[in-house]
């Protein structure tokens, strides 16, 4: 049942592990008087190696934990859970469920070349929402899909520009160029991170969609329907604490499935909080 005009309630945001962070950062500039609770499935990303009913499964356990919290609605900031999961949670949540979707029809509008790379997990380049997006905005285009195995458990170790990083980057990234792709789509939360590097090879010509900010700007849409905007506090009402309060102030909380320290550290330096508290999720 959704909840009344002005609720307070949180928002939930989940990925397989700190990529999401990137969606994250534009739903908090977009809607900052909302409270946030994120939830990074560190210990078991990446998704995109996973089976599908694995990937169904550990979304359902994140998806009831965030329910228990109270969350109003929720935000599958991960492509692959999103190709995996979002149908079937959307059929058994009472709360709005919204996904990431790789910006295929805005970089088919877009290519002059009419070559459109997408960067991604093997599980999302294999997903029928890839096909069936492809076939809707993309089919008079040459759409070139690229997996790009360890790209994530980079992100994932705070490692954005090291040598590693820009060798798997230069691999995945030179033949599409080499194919005349004129616009790369990342098509995974974790890789907005890697921006600087990315762009460092594919030069400033060619352009880079990611879809943080479209689905922050979805989210806003859908609460604002459903009556669900917390209209309590202004812009400048904003805490970032995991600090249990009674008052209406908006707050942001971080979760993660690992304890590991690289992962809390990562998370830290992404969010730009070497302070902030990160609790354990254990579904």
């Amino acid at each position: 049942m959704f909840q009344e005009k002005g609720d307070i309630c949180p928002i939930g945001i989940f990925d397989s592990g700190i990529g999401g962070l990137s969606v994250l950062q534009e739903i908090n500039q977009l809607l900052p008087h909302e409270s946030l609770i994120y939830v990074g499935d560190s210990a078991h990303a990446p998704y995109g190696d996973r089976s599908a009913d694995y990937v169904r499964k550990r979304s359902r356990q994140i998806a009831d934990f965030l329910i228990d919290q109270g969350v109003k609605a929720l935000v599958i900031a991960c492509n692959t859970a999103t190709a995996e999961a979002a149908s079937e949670l959307r059929k058994t949540l009472d709360i709005p469920v919204i996904g990431m979707e790789p910006a295929i029809k805005p970089a088919a509008e877009l290519s002059k070349s009419g070559v459109i790379g997408v960067l991604a997990t093997q599980r999302t380049i294999n997903s029928e929402r890839l096909l069936g997006l492809t076939e809707r905005y993309a089919k008079n285009k040459k759409v070139l899909a690229q997996a790009c195995p360890g790209l994530v458990e980079q992100v994932e170790n705070g490692d954005l520009a090291g040598k590693r990083t820009l060798t798997l980057l230069r691999r995945y990234i030179e033949p599409l160029l080499a194919q005349n792709a004129d616009a790369l789509i990342l098509g995974c939360t974790h890789y907005p991170f890697l921006m600087p590097a990315i762009r460092q090879i594919a030069g400033h010509q060619i352009r880079i969609l990611e879809t943080g900010r479209p689905v922050a700007r979805q989210l806003y849409r859908v609460l604002q329907q459903n009556a669900l905007l917390n209209l309590n506090y202004q812009d400048n009402c904003r805490k970032t604490t995991d600090t249990d309060t009674d008052n209406e102030e908006p707050v942001i909380s971080f979760y993660n499935s690992s304890n590991d320290r690289r992962h809390h550290q990562a998370m830290r330096t992404l969010w730009k909080n070497p302070q902030q508290q990160i609790k354990h999720f254990k579904p």
